[in-house]
């Protein structure tokens, strides 16, 4: 799976471990800003976030506006937080499933890019729930991060006509 995030984005999947493995678990500012120049410096232009968990700070996140996304397996904004997929199941719904949404600096508060139902089966458990909403994170965040891309490049496509 990381590897077709990183043909989506145009970089060879060693280049994004290697970005990746330098973002680290530290959680102070001055760690965010740092790590938000890198991104800069290579050119990043869209940040998606899976199992990542920690809060950015606000000062990462304002250095990239809608421009960082999240995967969260409900449907946001039911079931916020860890382990949405018990808490879903603990509640008894008969339907849940997944969200990619902009990161802002509220937990999985963000605008909401996709969203895809799951349906609670009799004789599910909050583990084989769990697994299948997973395969569909999976499918959705490609479609997602594919659907962003192409609004991007239109937004930008208008500005270079505009500019003309």
């Amino acid at each position: 799976m990381p590897d077709r995030f990183a043909r989506l984005l145009g970089v060879r999947l060693e280049q994004l471990a290697g970005l990746l493995g330098q973002l680290g678990r530290h959680h102070d500012v001055d760690h965010d800003v740092e790590i938000a120049a890198k991104l800069k410096e290579k050119g990043v232009e869209l940040i998606c976030l899976a199992g990542y968990m920690r809060l950015l700070s606000p000062r990462f996140i304002q250095e990239f506006p809608d421009r960082i996304v999240n995967i969260h397996p409900s449907l946001l904004p039911a079931f916020p937080g860890l382990d949405a997929q018990k808490q879903a199941f603990d509640h008894g719904v008969k339907i849940t499933g997944c969200t990619v949404h902009f990161v802002n600096e509220d937990l999985d508060a963000g605008r909401i890019v996709l969203q895809r139902p799951v349906e609670v089966k009799d004789g599910d458990t909050a583990e084989t729930l769990a697994e299948r909403i997973l395969e569909e994170e999976h499918k959705l965040y490609v479609e997602a991060v594919k659907r962003l891309v192409r609004e991007f490049q239109q937004q930008a496509a208008s500005v270079r006509e505009a500019e003309a």
